[in-house]
């Protein structure tokens, strides 16, 4: 999903000058994306030593005037009130949380914000993972990615964040799947016609050598999808599978 993350970073050549960089977000480059349809989404990464709070807002709401859905980096390093934010703006996700307060993640599950939990950044990185059960418990709808990026993490394999969410984060299996599925489309705002395989939605499918949905997360660092079908066209045939799930 294109998704305009120009707040990512300070630049160093801004490091002196945070609020110029601000309002060249704010005043050119948000404007320019979103006439040149050039992304959906504008994200922002509010963290400690990153962008504040007041930062993130002014930039989000920008975003929002300009006709761009909102997303956040949030609390990944500390918690800076970001689940909050983003529960102030109803934002479509919230990605990390991994120090969000108990208070912002409620007010995220009242708001209606997908938590998108990344657990392979935590693995690479050595930090805690994400309270998964507790947002569970809180009725907040998690999503999984995989993070991938040469940065935090460089394992691309939806199956390994799987394992991680059911090993690490004490996420059902059956959860982890909904996860990875029908609540990741909605992480994307595109929960009515993706991550399902129901008439009307489409046709994005994968089919697995395993006796059972549980396997995939079970038995990792193995590649177990034979099939795989994007828009109801076969994108990859790996031979025929002995049973398939």
């Amino acid at each position: 999903m294109p998704t305009f993350l120009g707040a990512h970073e300070v630049p160093d050549e801004y490091r002196d000058r945070r609020e110029d960089y601000v309002s060249l977000l704010t005043d050119r480059m948000i404007p320019a994306i979103a006439k040149e349809r050039l992304a959906r989404f504008c994200d922002v990464f509010c963290d400690r030593g990153v962008f504040t709070v007041e930062e993130s807002r002014r930039i989000l709401l920008r975003a929002r005037e300009s006709g761009l859905g909102i997303k956040l980096h949030a609390d990944e390093l500390a918690d800076v009130g970001a689940a909050a934010l983003a529960a102030e703006l109803r934002a479509t996700s919230a990605d990390h949380l991994l120090h969000a307060s108990p208070e912002g993640l409620r007010a995220m599950s009242r708001a209606g914000v997908m938590a998108v939990l990344l657990p392979g950044t935590a693995f690479t990185l050595g930090l805690p993972y994400a309270r998964a059960r507790v947002m569970v418990e809180m009725g907040l709808g998690i999503a999984l990615a995989t993070g991938f990026n040469p940065g935090s993490t460089m394992c691309s394999s939806m199956p390994m964040a799987m394992t991680l969410a059911v090993t690490q984060m004490k996420m059902t299996p059956a959860e982890a799947w909904m996860a990875a599925t029908a609540n990741a489309a909605c992480a994307v705002g595109e929960g009515n016609r993706l991550g399902r395989l129901q008439p009307g939605h489409q046709a994005d499918l994968a089919l697995f050598e395993a006796s059972d949905y549980r396997h995939i997360p079970y038995h990792y660092a193995e590649e177990h999808v034979r099939l795989a079908v994007k828009r109801g066209a076969v994108a990859t045939d790996r031979g025929d599978c002995s049973c398939c799930v």
